[in-house]
């Protein structure tokens, strides 16, 4: 007699802590399947230090065959769900169409970045929600400050040495912190060579009133003064109008010449979820507090797939967030096990425990349980807080910043990833695509 199957449909933050729990409840009681484009799970929030080349690539994966026992790892992009049959359609990392039956399915495939109705943004931005695209604006630094450093026309070279991320938020507010520190490390180094001196310029642009205008407003204020000083120019409630292969074209009018644009504006979910025929809610799947699909007793999501009822917040759904995702994916386990009559179920509910930025160096900004903090000591907090919540590669990523206090940074160009492989208006920022 078969086991029950439980198909679990993407390895992001929920997907992956979906899979961990079931391993753990239900080994010996179902098949537990993960369907993923890659076989390994991605921590997003060290990406930016992969930009910077803080950390090496292979520090911020976690292996999912390597740390999930007892689950079957299908490595595919998920194209379709057939609810009346109970299948999952994929396509395999070598184009091939295939399907797998389920008896119960957790959809956790995550989000893409958000576009809006810019001129020249699609073309011209790139996004930061992968792999391929952290390790091509690494490369894209690099070369574009080497390249101005022996450009003779100077208006090349300021346009070259100027980086614009859009969208003050978590991530865009890391990778310009980030971002000005390895430029200038860049700048010294080209200078000593016997280049054309540079001065690598960051903008950072939010049409919000501050920096990181979803978290606590004294955590704003840190980041603000941190960039600030660092030399980044903060402009708040303003965007960009146009984009273009020379340059941005600000709402106020003002042109910035500029050979990279990097699009951090948000995130929506990936675009399977309105492709499933269920009701969404903000382009999220309707669920219960227990992540049920209503109507679809066998189905359930979680993560940024998910519009989850906030129930510390009544009318209100929980934000697209790695901390929320981590733990929907214990609840959802934990229903999913309920369902197969193993466990009992559960509404899902967590109460803010506090945001922690990494401004780089040794700055931060945090609050912890609700303490705001900054300086190095936010910087500690922050740093220890994800080697906590890593699932494996601690001590490696403990030793990468060990190593970037004592040594100088490697700072070379790999070549592997380049422009027209990481487009900003794709359904899977992991995998870097082929031109054409």
């Amino acid at each position: 007699m078969s086991r029950t199957r439980i198909v679990i449909v993407g390895a992001g933050f929920a997907g992956y802590q979906a899979a961990r729990t079931l391993s753990r409840r239900l080994r010996k009681n179902a098949e537990i399947v993960l369907l993923n484009p890659t076989d390994y799970f991605l921590y997003l929030p060290l990406l930016p230090q992969v930009a910077a080349g803080i950390l090496e690539p292979r520090r911020v994966t976690v292996s999912l065959t390597g740390t999930l026992p007892h689950v079957r790892l299908v490595l595919g992009e998920a194209s379709d769900v057939d609810l009346d049959e109970r299948r999952v359609r994929y396509t395999d990392p070598e184009g091939r169409e295939a399907d797998i039956g389920y008896d119960s399915l957790i959809l956790s495939v995550g989000s893409v970045s958000r576009l809006l109705p810019i001129p020249g943004v699609a073309e011209h931005a790139r996004g930061f929600r992968g792999l391929p695209e952290a390790l091509y604006l690494r490369d894209h630094i690099v070369r574009q400050l080497e390249l101005a450093s022996y450009a003779e026309d100077e208006e090349e070279r300021g346009a070259r040495s100027t980086f614009v991320v859009v969208g003050a938020g978590y991530t865009g507010t890391e990778v310009a912190a980030h971002g000005k520190i390895f430029a200038d490390t860049l700048a010294r180094r080209t200078r000593r060579a016997g280049g054309h001196p540079v001065e690598p310029r960051w903008m950072l642009l939010d049409v919000a009133p501050r920096v990181l205008p979803e978290l606590d407003e004294r955590l704003s204020r840190t980041a603000d003064r941190v960039l600030r000083a660092r030399g980044v120019d903060v402009r708040t409630e303003l965007s960009v109008k146009e984009a273009t292969h020379g340059g941005v074209v600000l709402q106020n009018g003002e042109a910035v010449p500029t050979r990279c644009l990097i699009w951090c504006v948000g995130v929506r979910p990936d675009p399977l979820v309105s492709d499933v025929g269920l009701p969404t809610e903000r382009g999220r799947l309707v669920v219960d507090p227990y992540l049920n699909v209503p109507g679809h007793p066998e189905v359930f999501a979680c993560g940024d797939a998910a519009a989850v009822p906030d129930v510390t917040q009544p009318g209100q759904f929980t934000a697209m967030t790695a901390q929320h995702a981590w733990r929907q994916g214990r609840t959802v386990a934990r229903n999913v096990a309920a369902h197969l009559g193993v466990a009992e179920r559960r509404p899902y509910e967590h109460h803010d425990r506090g945001f922690a930025v990494d401004l780089g160096g040794i700055q931060g900004a945090a609050n912890p349980f609700h303490i705001p903090l900054s300086g190095p000591l936010a910087g500690a907090v922050t740093r220890g807080y994800h080697l906590m919540s890593m699932p494996a590669n601690r001590v490696r990523v403990a030793t990468d910043w060990l190593l970037e206090a004592v040594q100088p940074r490697q700072a070379v160009q790999l070549g592997m990833v380049r422009s027209g492989s990481v487009p900003l208006d794709t359904a899977s920022p992991e995998l870097a695509r082929t031109p054409g």
